[in-house]
């Protein structure tokens, strides 16, 4: 039976440290006939006003941003040989503006949580203006821990999420 916990607090420390092993993710989406999409990405995440929000820098691909238009619900998934494992069930949107794009683009460079990250000008010579670097809002409503040693089973989640409230996840 699964530990369940409504405070990211309770998990934060583990969740950081298997994002810091594991690093890469893969994203799962769905397209319009509910048949899943995964691919290798490399999120960033913050705690804002105790909440995980994550942040992804990507090429808008049209599979992807189909995707995302038609339902914008994302898994992040994170797997360890040492059978550690994160499941991130989230809404996912794109973050035009200029303010969001300069963020994400800094966390990158300073890595978040501190050890992930990377220099996204390898990927995008004209900084955050570059026209190819896109940036993905993460925001989590269920996350799931696994422990390898023992498959100890955590689940975080809100008390109540922006759908339950009639809120944007924004």
């Amino acid at each position: 039976m699964a530990t369940k916990v409504s405070d990211f607090a309770d998990i934060q420390d583990t969740f950081f440290s298997y994002i810091r092993e594991i690093k890469y993710a893969t994203m799962i989406t769905v397209d319009k006939r509910h048949r899943p999409r995964a691919r290798i990405l490399f999120p960033i995440w913050e705690v804002v006003d105790g909440a995980l929000r994550g942040w992804l820098a990507v090429y808008k691909t049209p599979v992807k941003a189909a995707h995302l238009a038609d339902n914008p619900h994302t898994t992040y998934s994170y797997w360890s040989p040492r059978q550690n494992a994160v499941f991130v069930d989230s809404v996912s949107t794109w973050a035009e503006d200029r303010e969001s794009r300069s963020y994400a683009w800094n966390l990158y460079v300073k890595g978040s949580p501190p050890g992930v990250g990377y220099d996204p000008a390898r990927y995008w010579q004209a900084g955050p203006d570059d026209p190819d670097y896109h940036v993905l809002r993460i925001d989590p409503w269920r996350i799931q821990l696994v422990r390898g040693t023992d498959l100890r089973d955590t689940l975080w989640q809100p008390l109540r999420t922006p759908a339950e409230s009639g809120a944007s996840p924004h």
